[in-house]
């Protein structure tokens, strides 16, 4: 496998800023969804930080961008950075964050772009920056991308609706792995769950996490992409059996006694990548010192995430109407990091299992590490996604290098004085999951030749 510590130049970074920039692009039969009015105001108080020195010579050539956020915890950090004035801070004090109805419309308002109504770039799920980038998911129009840092980790877990409790589901679905095949011989259909969009996160989660106790989430189940109020609402009248969830989602569904949670994703793979900071590459290009005053505002944001002391402002700051939208006390839990699991299972008390935004246990959340986009290509090739587009680890590698820009982040951070936080390193080494399976990203084919179910 090709090594992952080569990272691009600084001189080779610079020379793209002179690249002219694309033209607005438009999808065929679909011009992009028109963000949600005023959804980058907040009426929370909130103290903003003093502005930074900014040298000159370090000056962004644009304070503006149009980022798009899905009012989940995992865009916390992009919320924070605006509010709290850590955009600002460095030069960025026009950031306008779009709320986007799901990950289509942003999807779409992207391959727009901001020119044409759309957006410049925002939260994405993985690896939806590099599917873009190829066409593959915007019919056929390549619209080049960059991922430029993680947003965080953990955050995510698996719920199962409440008629199936005591049938043994828990991280480990081997217990329960003859019920969910036979359920069809009982019930008159098959045992259905979901996720939120195909072919990314939380759709890799629930498949890992059913092929591993040996269900076949294409042939034994229905497996579905489903919005997350209808899979609730299938919840609560009997045709949703699970779904791979995002907080707040896991509190709401146990609170209101509807279901209950089989794990956390971070039972399932420990400190996981989760969603990641994305722009068009020609914005990037055009705007390279614009581009890492963003970071540097988004890295200060996510350390202050991290702080405990500052949990309660952040939930008082992302609850509000304009982003997530949902009272306080049910944001609480999943920041302090407290999951009552249901099902008579014990309750998780754990500050490191609850969402994190710069640092965890084992390494540097921010940080793009690309041995983690080889794992999310790896699975969209195990399980055959876009017609097998994915044939090989060159041709993965060398997808990963264009569209993941860790020299950017590792600039941002050097010039930011977070130095001390940088890894050694683009892999974050070998990755070992609940079930004893383990990812090389060294020798991803070993990986994939271990793996029980699968498409190849």
């Amino acid at each position: 496998m090709s090594d992952f510590s080569r990272p691009h130049s600084r001189r080779r970074f610079l020379l793209t800023a002179g690249a002219s920039a694309m033209g607005s692009i438009f999808l065929k039969g679909c011009l992009g969804n028109p963000p949600e009015p005023n959804a980058g105001t907040q009426t929370t108080p909130t103290t903003p930080v003093p502005a930074a020195n900014i040298d000159p010579a370090m000056a962004p050539e644009t304070t503006a961008i149009k980022l798009g956020f899905i009012p989940i915890v995992e865009s916390a950090a992009l919320v924070i950075a605006k509010e709290k004035g850590f955009f600002a801070k460095y030069g960025m004090s026009d950031v306008e964050l779009s709320k986007q109805a799901n990950w289509a419309s942003a999807r779409d308002n992207v391959t727009i772009g901001s020119q044409g109504g759309g957006i410049d770039g925002g939260q994405w799920q993985m690896p939806m920056p590099h599917l873009i980038s190829e066409g593959i998911i915007t019919g056929g129009q390549k619209v080049p991308m960059y991922v430029l840092a993680q947003l965080n980790t953990n955050g995510n877990g698996v719920a199962i609706a409440k008629l199936h409790t005591g049938k043994g589901f828990g991280v480990n679905t081997s217990n329960a792995a003859d019920y969910i095949k036979n359920f069809a011989s009982t019930n008159g259909r098959k045992f259905k769950a979901a996720h939120t969009f195909p072919n990314v996160n939380q759709d890799f989660w629930i498949r890992y996490w059913f092929a591993a106790g040996g269900v076949d989430p294409d042939r034994d189940i229905d497996l579905l992409a489903v919005p997350p109020a209808e899979t609730v609402q299938g919840m609560r009248n009997g045709s949703m059996d699970a779904f791979s969830t995002g907080d707040p989602w896991p509190y709401r569904i146990v609170a209101d006694d509807i279901g209950f949670m089989a794990c956390i994703t971070t039972e399932m793979w420990p400190f996981h990548p989760e969603e990641y900071l994305g722009i068009r590459a020609d914005w990037v290009d055009k705007n390279p010192k614009a581009t890492k005053a963003l970071l540097k505002g988004l890295m200060e944001a996510q350390q202050w995430c991290d702080r405990i002391e500052n949990r309660p402002e952040l939930v008082q700051i992302v609850s509000g109407r304009n982003y997530f939208n949902v009272p306080v006390e049910v944001l609480t839990p999943p920041y302090e990091g407290s999951y009552e699991m249901g099902d008579q299972k014990p309750a998780i008390k754990d500050f490191n299992k609850g969402p994190l935004y710069w640092k965890d246990p084992v390494g540097n959340v921010s940080y793009p590490y690309k041995s983690h986009d080889l794992w999310f290509l790896t699975e969209t090739m195990r399980w055959g996604f876009h017609n097998n587009y994915f044939k090989d680890f060159d041709q993965i590698k060398q997808v990963i290098d264009r569209v993941n820009r860790e020299d950017i982040w590792r600039e941002a951070a050097q010039e930011a004085g977070f130095s001390a936080d940088i890894p050694q390193g683009t892999s974050r080494g070998v990755e070992k999951f609940f079930d004893g399976v383990e990812f090389n990203p060294e020798n991803p084919q070993a990986y994939l030749n271990s793996l029980r179910v699968k498409r190849i």
